[in-house]
């Protein structure tokens, strides 16, 4: 159940990670690692402030100085007994808090060490500052999103921050796992959230400048398409049409009631296709035309706003409707379940600290009560 404890065996039952990442792309990563088992223990200190709290479950919360020697004693004390270090600093200013990969190596041997940056450890943009939109753009991948006779427009910061980013990060970190069991050894791991993207490009760098894409707006995946993009039905709401494939057009088409399906392919075609599937959609509510179309294989899908999601019979079957303004935990294991964490934010220095056999006086040095000054949720606007 959301918010209660994780007691189940997940799958990384057993892994303790340190995580010092900051934002959203490292936290999300480590609650991901927390929600299959992990024992994450988060790491503040300074202005910087607490990692977004829709990331933040399942973990526990300590603020060192790390300017400090006790901090930095109190930072290797708790490397010593871990798995995993995450870190999402700028190139170089993990080693000059006294975390860089050296140091901590020789703490901990066998450490699997991420970092997870926007351009990489090295290239010469690799001190520059960006977000989701610039690794986007410089991947390759906004170019081909948004309208023809429009700018270029990004889908929200989900690609680049959370699945060239975080995705990429658990899946490096739980491999790099897989392979100490074998090695006995650790290793540092260059996550780069430009990496992510362009490797996500690999169906897309080929259509680029075909007749599947030839620019910006006039491909196949985005939007030209007539049987590729949303439908306004007539309170509104929008369809989701992706009846690519000719059984699913055929579906489609006969599903509306349109007669003999004509050819899709041909580009002379789309502009037939697309007024008699927009006219149609426009003669009835969403919620109806989703009812008519279960089961027909015909690729339509109500779009939903985000407040719909959660009570959606299908969604609802498979993780319940406990999660409303949270994510359930994924993917589903059917020995090892993934359970969401509580989400407690409160200061736990002292009590991780003492679990980790330091005294007061060491954990008093160490511990950061500075208030945080860094973004932790949505400005108001």
């Amino acid at each position: 159940m959301e918010g209660g404890t994780n007691t189940a065996k997940g799958a990384l039952d057993g892994i303790r990670v340190v995580d010092m990442s900051r934002l959203a792309p490292g936290p999300y990563a480590t609650m991901l690692l927390a929600d299959m088992g992990a024992e994450v223990i988060a790491v503040g200190g300074g202005r910087a402030g607490l990692p977004l709290n829709e990331v933040s479950r399942g973990k526990s919360y300590v603020s060192l100085d790390l300017k400090s020697d006790a901090g930095r004693k109190a930072l290797h004390r708790l490397v010593a007994e871990a798995d995993v270090f995450v870190e999402s600093f700028r190139p170089g200013v993990a080693e000059r808090l006294g975390a860089g990969y050296a140091e901590l190596r020789a703490v901990k041997p066998n450490l699997v060490y991420c970092s997870l940056t926007g351009y990489g450890q090295f290239g010469p943009m690799s001190q520059e500052a960006g977000h989701d939109i610039n690794y986007l753009s410089m991947a390759g991948m906004l170019g081909m999103m948004g309208p023809e006779d429009g700018p270029p427009t990004p889908p929200l910061n989900i690609v680049a921050d959370f699945a060239g980013g975080s995705l990429l990060a658990a899946l490096s970190i739980t491999t790099a796992l897989y392979e100490r069991e074998r090695s006995g050894q650790g290793q540092y791991l260059d996550v780069a959230m430009i990496d992510g993207v362009r490797s996500m490009m690999a169906m897309h760098y080929v259509m680029w400048g075909t007749s599947a894409c030839p620019r910006r707006g006039t491909g196949m995946m985005n939007g030209a398409a007539p049987f590729y993009r949303c439908y306004e039905c007539s309170d509104g709401r929008y369809v989701a049409i992706g009846a690519l494939e000719r059984q699913f057009f055929v579906a489609l088409w006969r599903t509306l009631g349109l007669g003999e399906p004509p050819e899709q392919y041909p580009r002379t075609q789309w502009p037939m296709i697309e007024a008699a599937l927009a006219g149609r959609f426009k003669e009835r509510p969403r919620d109806e035309w989703t009812e008519i179309f279960y089961g027909t294989d015909a690729c339509v899908s109500p779009v939903l706003d985000p407040h719909e999601v959660n009570l959606d019979p299908h969604m609802a079957d498979r993780h319940g409707t406990a999660y409303v303004d949270s994510v359930p935990p994924v993917p589903l294991f059917s020995r090892t379940p993934s359970v969401a964490g509580e989400n407690d934010r409160s200061d736990r220095t002292v009590e991780v600290l003492q679990r980790f056999g330091m005294g007061a006086d060491e954990i008093a040095a160490a511990h950061d009560t500075t208030k945080p000054a860094g973004l932790t949720g949505w400005p108001e606007m």
